[in-house]
């Protein structure tokens, strides 16, 4: 049964490219999207641990979120469906200095308009 969310997939440190543990989510977003949000927007924010200055962690999750959009789009979800918003190290999941924590907070997540 295909689920009513969008799961987020997560970075390595430094890194915009698509993880290998990230594709089957990324086609199950995918699916999700064409399939039972076809008329919403949807923004993906691009996120990143609290390493680096600020400016260069805005840079670093519009990569990321535009890494995934560009995913996306390949498999065929609209473009014009999908926003992406960097949000650098601001708002992070996890609050804690930890390698662990880092890893949760590189992440693209995705919001229904």
């Amino acid at each position: 049964m295909l689920p009513w969310t969008l799961e987020d997939v997560f970075f390595d440190f430094d890194q915009i490219e698509i993880r290998g543990d990230a594709i089957p989510l990324l086609e199950q977003n995918a699916k999700v999207l064409l399939k039972r949000y076809a008329n919403r927007e949807v923004v993906i924010q691009g996120h990143c641990d609290e390493r680096g200055t600020e400016n260069y962690n805005l840079i670093l999750g519009e990569r990321r979120a535009r890494a995934v959009k560009n995913y996306l789009v390949d498999l065929g979800v609209a473009a014009s469906q999908l926003r992406v918003l960097s949000l650098g190290k601001n708002q992070p999941f996890c609050q804690q200095r930890s390698i662990a924590c880092f890893r949760q907070n590189r992440r693209a997540h995705f919001v229904l308009n």
